[in-house]
């Protein structure tokens, strides 16, 4: 009976997540209908304040809140706060730098990083090969959600439906609804998971300190007196995972993720600047729920103390099939699928873009069918990622070690691109080179962290260097162009609500 109601609840919820994506091409009126790239891709530039938030606080609150942070809450403690830390100031970054990116797209008629990295440096080739290293980043996030919606499924079924199963329904109902609504699709599923998200957080806030220990001044108290490694650097059983470290990690992925694909994503489908700068304020408070999953990882420790591996990763799911009926379980597993799906389907439509505009529009016979190659790339990444998780799962994991600190290594050819003109394309590619091989060879022969830091901001700082470096020794270029053309200098034009050039179809 328990699994007939809990999955009852998920799949009502999965049937109305598909119904708001078709809504949402309603929604778009009739750009929407006839729309193109720019419309699919990044919403037609529409998008307000609110859709803005949702679908920017979706793209960081994804199954790792529920799961992942839950896991290392419970197996590490105090090292956990780097998302929130990372996070925070990576909005702090984005006010300033989403604007600055949206405008140099809007004024060139650009979807995405690689279109900007091709515009900038005169180089198709280079927007090509830069959308097939951020692929080669952005998988692992696919399968990762897809493995973390099929373990939610699984869990709040009681079993009753199979991982391989729950991972099938994530690829699909995901993407049902990218490839018909686009970015539009999922700001407006985003609203739905936020209210549910919020809803569960807030409830499960208060309800298992009440239920399991009679209150936060006990749950605190035990924590203190019994688990006290858990609430210090480098917390319980970390590997290294001290001061240096979290600063590091602070700087690096914070400085990534104004440059993430998916976040540019987010920028460029903003009505306006302003939307940016407003959305950078309100968001930090989003990150509050963060704390809820870590707080309930501490609460497993005494709960259910003997999770180990993968399993660490249900400490929170354990807690709420123990202790809530059936119905509850299955609102709650909702949002957590939702908080997998959100994420999913922009990471599927930023490479599906990547590879429709950068790589297949370079083929002369495809490049008016822009829109039509990046829905089929769209499907094409889920399928890989779904096929890969079924046969050979640790490929992609292994490929997650890199993802995010590899991308980190685009930061000097993009923004510092886009602010100093005599950055030429030899530094930026040499540094850009030199940064993702020195991240790869530490992170697969086990040095990172190295020296106490971050593998990526080592590769970062060779990166960088190696770039100031050839800019200043090695060839110069000639580029006519005036420096409104390079360069992003202000976002003036864009205030002044100028049109964009029309994007293929």
């Amino acid at each position: 009976m328990n699994a007939a109601v809990a999955t009852t609840i998920f799949a009502v919820f999965m049937v109305l997540t598909v119904a708001l994506g078709l809504l949402a091409v309603r929604g778009g009126g009739r750009r929407a209908s006839g729309g193109g790239l720019a419309e699919w891709s990044v919403g037609g530039r529409s998008l307000g304040t609110v859709f803005i938030w949702v679908l920017m606080a979706g793209e960081s609150y994804t199954s790792f809140s529920y799961l992942g942070a839950a896991g290392w809450g419970y197996n590490f403690g105090a090292p956990v706060l780097y998302v929130l830390a990372y996070m925070s100031c990576g909005y702090a970054i984005g006010y300033v730098v989403g604007p600055m990116l949206w405008a140099y797209a809007r004024r060139h008629g650009l979807v995405g990083i690689t279109d900007m990295i091709a515009h900038r440096f005169r180089r198709p080739w280079l927007g090509a090969a830069v959308a097939v290293l951020a692929t080669v980043c952005l998988l692992p996030y696919i399968q990762l959600q897809i493995t973390g919606m099929g373990v939610v499924v699984s869990t709040i079924s009681y079993g009753a439906i199979s991982l391989d199963w729950a991972y099938f329904l994530s690829f699909a109902v995901t993407t049902a609804f990218v490839v018909v609504s686009g970015l539009r699709g999922s700001a407006w599923v985003s609203v739905l998971k936020d209210i549910l998200v919020i809803g569960t957080l807030g409830f499960l806030a208060v309800y298992v300190p009440l239920h399991y220990f009679d209150g936060y001044g006990p749950f605190l108290h035990r924590i203190v007196a019994e688990k006290p490694q858990w609430l210090t650097f480098p917390g319980h059983a970390s590997g290294g995972l001290g001061q240096v470290w979290f600063l590091t990690t602070t700087l690096v992925n914070s400085l990534t993720v104004v440059i993430f694909p998916t976040t540019v994503a987010g920028y460029l489908g903003a009505r306006n600047a302003d939307v940016l700068r407003r959305n950078a304020l309100y968001l930090p408070f989003y990150n509050v729920l963060l704390y809820v999953p870590m707080l309930l990882g501490l609460a497993a420790l005494f709960v259910v103390p003997h999770l180990a591996g993968a399993d660490s990763n249900l400490a929170l799911f354990t807690l709420v099939v123990d202790s809530l009926p059936a119905w509850a379980v299955g609102l709650t597993g909702v949002a957590a699928a939702l908080s997998s799906i959100v994420p999913m389907a922009v990471f599927m439509l930023v490479i599906g873009t990547m590879w429709g505009r950068s790589v297949l529009g370079a083929v002369p016979r495809l490049a008016h069918r822009q829109k039509l190659s990046s829905q089929l790339v769209v499907v094409a990444s889920g399928a890989l990622a779904l096929v890969l998780t079924y046969t050979a799962p640790n490929t992609l994991v292994r490929l997650s070690l890199i993802s995010y600190e590899g991308m980190a290594q685009l930061v000097p050819m993009l923004l510092l691109g886009l602010a100093w003109r005599r950055l030429t394309v030899h530094a930026a590619v040499s540094g850009l080179v030199a940064g993702f091989t020195l991240v790869c060879v530490l992170v697969f022969t086990g040095h990172d962290p190295v020296w106490g830091m971050n593998a990526g901001l080592v590769g970062l700082a060779v990166n960088v260097a190696l770039a100031l470096l050839v800019t200043w020794l090695g060839p110069r270029e000639a580029d006519e162009r005036p420096d409104a053309e390079v360069l992003a200098l202000d976002d003036e034009f864009p205030r002044r609500e100028a049109v964009s050039p029309p994007a293929s179809s």
